[in-house]
C-alpha cells in the first residue's frame, strides 16, 4: 500500500490524515430508529413528569465513562382522557432521560400489543416474553386498562406489575382511566401496587387529534 501511495505521490500519513474522523452517535440518535415516528421530537413539558425524570437520573448508578445507568427508581403513571398528551409526554420523559446522558436500556408496548404478544401459540414462548418485560431496567407500559379485561390479562398485569414493583424497576404507565377508577378495571392486587410504586400525573384538557382534524378541514 505505501509503495502505490509513494508512486502517486501521497504521503501514508496525508491519506491516513484525510479519512473521516468517525461521528459519534449518541443514544438518543439510536433511540429515533426505535420511537415512533410521531414522537421521534416528543418532550416532556409537564412539572410532575420532568419531576420523575430528575429523580430517576438522581437514582442511577455510574457505570462505565462514569455515566449513570438505571437499576432502581421511582415509576410515574401519567393519567387523562384520550387525546390529551400522555403518550407524547411519556416518550418525552424517555428522550430526557437519554439526553441527560443516563445510560438506558428500555422498551415500550402497548397493553393490548402486550396481550397479544403473550398469547400461547406454537412455537412461542410468552413466559420468556414476560419475564424479559418485567426485568427491563425501563418499561414504558402505555395504554392501561383500555384492552378488554378477562381473568387471564388481569393475571399477567399482575405478575408484571409485581415483579416491577418488587424490584423497584422505573415504570412510566398511561392510562385513559381516571385514578378512581383503577381498581375496579385493574382489580385490587394491582391497583394497591401502582397506588404505593408510582408518582402521578393528571393530564387534562380536550382531544387534540380531533383538533387537529377540525384544523385541516
Amino acid at each position: 500500500m505505501s509503495q502505490i501511495l509513494t508512486r502517486r505521490g501521497i504521503s501514508l500519513d496525508a491519506a491516513v490524515s484525510a479519512e473521516p474522523e468517525p461521528v459519534a452517535v449518541t443514544a438518543l440518535e439510536l433511540a429515533a430508529a426505535r420511537i415512533p415516528a410521531r414522537y421521534r421530537e416528543a418532550r416532556a413539558e409537564h412539572p410532575g413528569i420532568t419531576a420523575w425524570v430528575d429523580a430517576v437520573a438522581r437514582a442511577g448508578k455510574p457505570g462505565p465513562g462514569g455515566a449513570p445507568g438505571i437499576a432502581e427508581g421511582p415509576s410515574l403513571l401519567i393519567a387523562g382522557p384520550t387525546g390529551t398528551g400522555k403518550t407524547f409526554q411519556a416518550y418525552g420523559a424517555i428522550r430526557a432521560l437519554l439526553g441527560a446522558g443516563v445510560r438506558l436500556r428500555w422498551q415500550a408496548i402497548t397493553v393490548a400489543d402486550m396481550y397479544a404478544n403473550l398469547r400461547p401459540r406454537q412455537g412461542h414462548d410468552p413466559e420468556r416474553e414476560l419475564q424479559t418485560l418485567a426485568k427491563c431496567p425501563l418499561l414504558l407500559l402505555d395504554d392501561l386498562g383500555a384492552a378488554k379485561a378477562s381473568e387471564w390479562t388481569e393475571e399477567l398485569t399482575y405478575r408484571l406489575i409485581n415483579a416491577r414493583y418488587e424490584h423497584l424497576r422505573p415504570t412510566l404507565i398511561t392510562t385513559n382511566l381516571a385514578i378512581r377508577d383503577l381498581r375496579d378495571k385493574l382489580g385490587d392486587r394491582v391497583a394497591s401496587r401502582l397506588a404505593e410504586m408510582t408518582d402521578r400525573v393528571t393530564l387534562t384538557g380536550d382531544d387534540r387529534r380531533r383538533g387537529t382534524v377540525r384544523a385541516v378541514a
